[in-house]
């Protein structure tokens, strides 16, 4: 008991030192108050997200905010994941000194979804993956911001959203044009639902419809090396043998890639968020879609405009037209875009920040400015004009069923044959 006594009163003299940031002093946010993130897929995209990039609008990416603490990173490809952790523990270790989490590497997502320290995750895999992990995520608990396509069929984007609402969770679809680029989307979308156009007419989304479309190989291939889980990496689809290729594959036709940027855009203008076409056709090689307002989207560039820009739409009503990409918005004639927004005009979801509207909505369990059900229907959209142009025959479309009436053979086209075990 004396020795016991005595080594206690020596610890009790000697200075602890613990930094300020750990306590949450000097603007710092304590650890307690930090929203735990886990990231899956940290190839490209997701290693932008996490340690910054061109889309994500704050150096340093999710790492450097001081109101998150990355807790995971997943990936199937051994480098990726074990480079992207390294990173966020050698940045913690600068600002934290030794007193912060460390950051852990896994291969299978589902242990990242176990963990019940993590808040939130952030989804960046193959499409293939993006409406199964989303899904899968919901039901574990964790809110989530999911890059596009949310989903690479219309099935499981339905499931998707259902799974997210049944569980209550918050979703953030990686559409950030809503929030980003200084706002012009936004503001194109309130001149256009403001009338400034007048009657809105017509779209031109600049980018085709499309839809998933997968390999047809054979064989045994070649065995993949112990850094890569091939199996993880296919996940859903079907199988087929490794390549070598891990991250490099384009299981699409049409522009399920970028499209949905530009349809999210075009639903958002027509105030069609909750809703979608009734007709679809091709017209040039391109996807098309009539609405129920008579408002007619083509998915191709305006007339003589060989490009629309990233991410861009053109809009056409009977007193003009306004065109908006990630560099530009005007109108013709000028004079449309040029008067600042009114108040008496339609005022649209403001978020300046697509990242920092999604973790506000993580702590106050408001809507993001792109839930679930609006990336739902973009996505639908998109998808719908995948469908068209592999049929190459006009089709009906029921926006609230969500099916082909009398169209089985359009219906078969709504969802694909999960591989087992990812039936979800």
């Amino acid at each position: 008991m004396r020795q016991t006594g005595a080594a206690a009163g020596a610890a009790l003299a000697l200075p602890t030192f613990i930094p300020a940031s750990a306590l949450g002093r000097g603007g710092a946010i304590a650890p307690s108050e930090r929203i735990t993130m886990g990231f899956i897929g940290v190839g490209g995209q997701g290693t932008g997200h996490l340690l910054g990039g061109a889309w994500t609008y704050l150096t340093g990416g999710y790492t450097a905010r001081k109101d998150v603490q990355v807790l995971a990173t997943c990936d199937v490809r051994r480098e990726r994941r074990e480079m992207t952790c390294q990173k966020v523990n050698e940045h913690y270790r600068e600002v934290y000194g030794q007193n912060f989490t460390p950051c852990k590497t896994y291969t299978d997502f589902r242990q990242v979804l176990e963990r019940p320290d993590i808040d939130a995750v952030l989804i960046a895999t193959p499409a293939h993956w993006h409406a199964t992990m989303a899904v899968m995520a919901a039901q574990a608990g964790k809110d989530m911001y999911c890059e596009k396509p949310s989903a690479v069929t219309i099935a499981e984007g339905q499931q998707m959203l259902a799974t997210v609402q049944r569980y209550g969770r918050v979703y953030q679809a990686g559409t950030q044009q809503r929030s980003e680029y200084g706002g012009k989307f936004r503001l194109a979308c309130e001149f256009v639902r403001s009338g400034r156009i007048g009657k809105l007419q017509s779209i031109y989304a600049y980018r085709d419809g499309g839809a998933i479309f997968w390999p047809t190989r054979f064989g045994p291939g070649q065995p993949a090396p112990d850094s890569v889980d091939w199996d993880l990496y296919l996940g859903p689809m079907p199988w087929f043998p490794y390549d070598g290729n891990v991250g490099a594959h384009r299981f699409d036709i049409g522009e399920l890639n970028w499209g949905q940027h530009h349809y999210d855009i075009v639903q958002w203008a027509a105030d069609a968020d909750s809703t979608g076409p009734v007709e679809l056709f091709m017209e040039d090689g391109f996807s098309c879609y009539k609405y129920a307002s008579g408002v007619v989207v083509y998915g191709k560039p305006y007339p003589g405009e060989p490009t629309g820009g990233d991410g861009g739409a053109c809009f056409v009503g009977t007193a003009g037209r306004i065109a908006v990409d990630r560099d530009n918005l005007v109108s013709d004639p000028p004079d449309l875009a040029r008067e600042p927004l009114r108040p008496n005009e339609v005022h649209l979801y403001h978020s300046n920040s697509h990242s920092g509207n999604f973790l506000q909505c993580v702590r106050t369990r408001q809507p993001t400015i792109c839930t679930a059900a609006i990336a739902q229907r973009a996505a639908s959209a998109l998808l719908l004009g995948g469908v068209v142009k592999q049929l190459k025959r006009p089709l009906k479309w029921d926006p609230v069923a969500e099916r082909f009436p009398d169209d089985d053979e359009a219906n078969r086209l709504l969802s694909f044959a999960r591989r087992p075990p990812w039936n979800v």
